[in-house]
């Protein structure tokens, strides 16, 4: 028996295959019964789904969209976001299929639909946007950001404002269920939460240094940020807090401070603002994500993160 983290309920759980039964991330309703999938097919489905995502996907849309559209520019927000939904809609689909045969909800992968764009996707929103504020506020004192003048107005204001919103609302779904939704998941059946946790945090950093402008303190801020993300899939049970900080930031530094973004410079930017100074203090060519400030913010988010999602008493004995 395991108890219901909401109503401290009783409910069923059931052992299939081999090894522990390990509960799932989500607070499980009262009378469902968790399966622990068979070793063999978890591993298998772990195999397409890292191939598939990983190394075939992300190419083979990219070819296809050259192929239709004759070009693919990774600093056009278009572009971009035509493929991070082509990529977000393919590995929502290897989930939604796994699913099935596991006998879950889609949604016990850290995505459930009854927490889409609520409560916590806009408190994550919030402090993701006090978060690039303070860091570009922080910046801005050492002398090292000038906003400079407007690059946008009246309509083309608007329409790449809500362009850049809809690409980083899809970027924050897309990376946050690749690296902390299915994956996430499914190896904690294997080797346990934090264990997983810190691995895919340094893959989600690693695979940034594959942007033109990124470097090693860029790749071990982003890394940074992925624990963070993975905490707050451990205190809250989703990842929507996650999504909510990962497209308010993102926006914020790419659109509304027109600064680089882990390396990148996007087109439809509100400003020409201009990063000056040393590279402790902006962040060089990765953007202020490289700043010695950025790890500043982040500390400062673990700590809204603890204080607004307090550890339940049976998460503080699995760390004890």
């Amino acid at each position: 028996m395991t108890v219901d983290q909401d109503s401290n309920k009783p409910v069923e759980v059931e052992t299939v295959g081999e090894g522990k039964s390990l509960p799932s991330p989500l607070p499980v309703p009262e009378g469902q019964i968790v399966r622990n999938t068979p070793k063999g097919q978890l591993v298998a489905q772990l195999l397409i789904f890292i191939i598939v995502a990983f190394v075939f996907g992300p190419s083979l849309v990219a070819e296809l969209i050259v192929r239709v559209k004759g070009s693919l520019h990774v600093t056009d927000p278009v572009d971009l976001l035509i493929l991070e939904s082509i990529n977000l809609a393919i590995v929502f689909g290897m989930a939604a299929v796994f699913a099935r045969l596991e006998h879950r909800r889609f949604g016990e992968y850290g995505l459930p639909a009854q927490w889409t764009f609520v409560k916590n996707f806009w408190l994550g929103a919030a402090f993701g946007f006090a978060e690039i504020a303070v860091l570009m506020g922080s910046i801005t004192v050492f002398g090292g950001y000038t906003f400079g003048s407007l690059a946008l107005h009246g309509g083309d204001l608007v329409r790449w404002g809500l362009i850049h919103l809809l690409l980083f609302v899809c970027v924050g779904l897309y990376e946050e269920f690749l690296f902390r939704g299915y994956l996430q998941f499914a190896l904690a059946q294997m080797f346990g939460f934090w264990p997983v946790a810190v691995a895919l945090s340094l893959g989600f950093g690693l695979i940034h240094l594959t942007n033109k402008g990124e470097t090693w303190v860029g790749a071990a801020s982003v890394a940074t940020i992925g624990l963070l993300f993975a905490l707050t899939l451990k205190r809250t049970g989703n990842l929507w807090y996650a999504v909510g900080l990962h497209t308010s930031f993102d926006w914020g530094e790419s659109f509304l401070y027109s600064v680089p973004d882990s390396g990148e410079m996007l087109r439809g930017h509100l400003s020409n603002a201009v990063l000056h100074g040393p590279t402790w203090l902006t962040g060089g060519s990765v953007g202020p994500e490289g700043s010695v400030f950025s790890f500043v913010t982040m500390g400062m988010q673990f700590l809204v993160v603890m204080w607004l999602f307090p550890a339940k008493e049976n998460d503080e004995q699995e760390a004890a």
